[in-house]
């Protein structure tokens, strides 16, 4: 806690025990902790700040009514300051649009509204007697905390009008703006007009589109306490995206609501300076029911109230408002983040032959014949050769069948010297031929031919 926070704890207790009999003296109107001012400079010094419609000199004002120079220890300072709430209305027949007069096709903060039905009134309270239309302006979506329903936010000063009741229809744009273009969008559910609160809700038509932002600023990012010198900001009907600082949270204010309603006194409220940097003026009247936003876009009030000549504007803290009204103020959300599964790209594999060969190894035909013996003096059957193709792996060579023993079949030799031709004897299968000297010289005559004639054909194919 700085210094100025403990000097404000230190006198806050002293304002509060002291702040009813100052109101009611003549011409008072607020009383609040600020700097003290002297010849029209700030001097540093927090005092106990006494606002009053019309200064006047000392002499002029009855012994029982002054100020005193200081309470309790505490010094006094008094200020100007003339109040209005920041409502609007005109009569039925003079309707002109001000400055946002769009028809929304989605609710949200910052938008004008009103009630739908109009409000016969007569002098002193307005010029001429007639039928009145009310504008304000949607501050931001809630949600009420017994039943879950979305519901809009403004002030009580804005959706009841003199005659109210619950179930009175809400339009939006308000009928003030543009009275064809107003569309109904949902009924008054609650209102408080309380020490600390001027509010309303209004619950929306089943179907209604809304969003948890406000126009110009955008998403409402939740709610939060003011502090003395915040800089805040706010969206109104009127005076649209508007700039200023906090310079109080012990704002005490009476202010006449007029008709059936009379004078009001609201309590420990955020008074707000404009910031003529940026802005003319933070509200005037159509913005009453804005909220009021820090710059991270959290809502810290509910503005209702401004002074007439634009450096001054009020607002509820918001936490007194949810509170007393049963709601919350809903905070935008992003939707979750929907992703598309991963999907890999087919992985393609290719099946190494033969090192690494890139297409499949066709290995060459091997061409083969059938082997005819020579004619042999003596007849012989050969026994049919039973051949296979050869399906190589890294073939080298073209296969060559091994030499085989070729059985000569029913040939058998009585004796070794006996004359040839010697007739075919039958044998058991599997024997082995008998042969003379002559028959075996020519059949190893016939094997070697063949092997020469085969050697031949390898050595042509390699």
């Amino acid at each position: 806690m700085d210094a100025q926070q403990e000097t404000r704890a230190l006198i806050r207790p002293v304002k509060e025990s002291i702040e009813d009999d100052l109101l009611a003296r003549e011409g008072v109107v607020g009383v609040d902790i600020a700097e003290k001012v002297s010849d029209g400079k700030p001097t540093g010094q927090l005092s106990i700040v006494v606002f009053v419609q019309k200064k006047k000199p000392g002499a002029r004002i009855a012994r029982g009514q002054l100020i005193p120079k200081e309470i309790d220890g505490v010094p006094t300072d008094v200020q100007e300051l003339e109040i209005e709430l920041q409502s609007a209305m005109v009569k039925l027949d003079d309707v002109v649009g001000l400055v946002d007069a769009t028809a929304y096709p989605s609710l949200h903060g910052g938008i004008s509204m009103g009630p739908r039905r109009s409000v016969y009134l007569t002098p002193p309270e307005v010029p001429a007697a007639g039928n009145y239309v009310f504008v304000g302006t949607l501050g931001a979506m809630v949600r009420d905390r017994a039943s879950g329903a979305t519901m809009a936010l403004t002030n009580f000063h804005v959706a009841c009008p003199r005659g109210w009741a619950v179930g009175d229809r809400m339009a939006q744009p308000s009928l003030v703006d543009n009275a064809p273009a107003a569309t109904d969008f949902g009924s008054l559910t609650r209102s408080v007009l309380s020490e600390n609160v001027d509010g309303a809700v209004v619950t929306l038509d089943a179907g209604k589109a809304w969003s948890a932002s406000i126009e110009t600023i955008g998403n409402v990012a939740g709610t939060a306490a003011a502090t003395i010198g915040m800089p805040v900001q706010k969206r109104g009907r009127t005076t649209e995206h508007t700039f200023g600082t906090v310079r109080s949270t012990d704002f005490t204010v009476t202010i006449n609501y007029g008709g059936d309603v009379g004078s009001r006194t609201l309590r420990n409220q955020v008074r707000i300076e404009t910031d003529t940097t940026r802005s003319a003026r933070f509200s005037q009247k159509g913005d009453s029911g804005s909220v009021i936003v820090a710059d991270d876009r959290n809502v810290i009030g509910l503005l209702f109230a401004g002074s007439t000549d634009g450096q001054w504007t009020f607002g509820n803290p918001i936490a007194a408002v949810q509170d007393e009204l049963g709601v919350d103020i809903i905070r935008y959300e992003a939707p979750p983040i929907i992703t598309r599964p991963s999907v890999c790209d087919p992985i393609r594999t290719a099946v190494i032959v033969c090192n690494k060969v890139t297409r499949p190894a066709l290995c060459e035909p091997i061409q083969t014949r059938v082997v005819i013996c020579n004619k042999i003096t003596q007849p012989a059957v050969c026994e049919p050769i039973q051949t296979r193709v050869v399906i190589c792996n890294k073939i080298t060579q073209p296969a060559v069948c091994r030499p085989t023993r070729i059985p000569i079949c029913d040939l058998q030799l009585t004796s070794a010297a006996c004359d040839f031709p010697i007739p075919p004897q039958e044998n058991p299968f599997g024997d082995e031929a008998a042969y003379g000297e002559e028959f075996l010289a020519g059949y190893l005559a016939a094997l070697e031919a063949v092997a020469t004639e085969e050697a031949a054909d390898s050595d042509g194919q390699g």
